[in-house]
């Protein structure tokens, strides 16, 4: 049994070493070379199959090193979407082959992943997707659209899900498949925000030609091995947040009311109140999380708790951080800034399932509340009017 402590002195020391000084907006030289670096190390992967290229460890270990890490910023955020989503995706459902290949290369920074789920008439009903696969031989041809898909324009390879059967109700046709992104027939647009920034892409795949080996899951299991994908990416952006700089906390608003000498407005106190109750639930839920992962507990749907209380902290600090500051919150510049903050505390709301679909699933899957009606459950998907079919339909 590794000695935590000593674990966590010794990650220390390397990120001390290592890490110290790395803006976390590093060029992608710099944050591949950090990520090769921290592979080396021991550092990357510390839970993932040490078959694999991981190093086979528990998450009390995990749970040492972001602790060594807390007040650091690694330039590792061109990899979240693979480390948090794709890696542990393929990991669970993938094949010995699919893991061989990419496992290692993701966590050693040398391949980038996306995600593509979302289309632009498939947002939170992500299974009335449209984009088709279709088999020519034994080879799928993919056409079709995704949009809202983080990492894409940096992405060697993607996770992708089709549909593969029109014929069947729109949540058992459909097929994961892992996609290369370099190839001609996939075009990638990316998609500048409030915030000055492209954190969003939109891509096009005009005829791209997928092996058969590329399938992730089973055919027309695709919905499954989705929903594998959505626990990870909500756990990830839930539970990995805990170590992003926030701008608008409520340390900073508590100093920031001192210094207009605001503390006795009782509207003030109120919103800081709401602000400093919204950081502790956030974080004393993680570090429940992380308990019960040291105890080999998994949090499954409880991860949309995580994220929605993650969208509704930050949605918090924006509008306490707009009524303590007024105009010079929109003043600051650059990242990390209050007014970048406040551009994209809106998206934390949608990115990654909207706080309305959070709080569907926690009520059915965690609370175990009735679920919603359907009136879609056991249609053929050709038959659906959903999407960009619904307005094919109203012409």
């Amino acid at each position: 049994m590794t000695d935590l402590d000593e674990y966590g002195r010794r990650a220390r020391a390397w990120l001390e070493a290592n890490a110290r000084g790395l803006p976390r907006d590093a060029d992608l030289t710099t944050a591949k070379t950090f990520m090769a670096a921290l592979y080396d190390a021991g550092y990357s992967g510390i839970t993932w199959p040490a078959e694999y290229g991981g190093q086979g460890l528990s998450a009390a270990e995990e749970r040492a090193f972001q602790e060594a890490a807390r007040d650091l910023t690694l330039p590792i955020a061109p990899f979240g979407i693979g480390l948090g989503m794709c890696g542990p995706t393929l990991i669970s459902i993938g094949t010995e082959e699919q893991k061989r290949r990419h496992i290692r290369p993701m966590l050693r920074g040398e391949e980038i992943w996306c995600q593509m789920f979302s289309e632009p008439g498939a947002g939170s009903d992500v299974a009335s997707l449209q984009t088709r696969a279709v088999l020519d031989g034994d080879t799928w041809v993919v056409n079709g659209q995704k949009v809202w898909t983080s990492a894409a324009r940096l992405a060697d390879y993607g996770l992708l899900i089709a549909r593969t059967d029109p014929d069947v109700p729109k949540h058992q046709g459909i097929t994961m498949f892992v996609i290369d992104m370099h190839d001609p027939g996939v075009t990638v647009r990316p998609l500048r925000d409030m915030t000055g920034d492209a954190h969003f892409n939109e891509i096009f795949f005009d005829d791209v030609r997928v092996a058969p080996d590329q399938v992730v899951g089973e055919v027309n299991g695709g919905w499954s091995a989705a929903v594998t994908t959505l626990l990870h990416e909500r756990v990830s952006i839930g539970t990995g947040a805990a170590r992003i700089e926030r701008p608008a906390s409520y340390a900073a608003m508590a100093e920031a009311a001192r210094e207009r000498g605001l503390p006795a407005d009782p509207a003030v106190r109120d919103q800081l109140v709401d602000l400093y109750l919204a950081e502790r639930a956030f974080d004393l839920f993680n570090a429940r999380l992380a308990q019960e992962a040291r105890a080999g507990i998994q949090p499954g749907a409880r991860g949309s708790v995580a994220k929605l209380l993650l969208a509704e902290l930050t949605m918090t600090g924006a509008d306490v951080a707009s009524e303590i500051l007024g105009p010079d919150a929109v003043a600051s510049e650059g990242r990390g800034s209050i007014a970048a903050a406040l551009s994209f505390a809106p998206g934390m709301a949608l990115g990654g399932g909207t706080n309305e679909i959070m709080r569907n699933i926690i009520g059915d899957r965690v609370l175990g509340l009735p679920r919603e009606p359907q009136v879609d459950r056991g249609v053929p998907f050709r038959d659906l009017k959903v999407g960009t079919q619904e307005k094919e339909a109203g012409r």
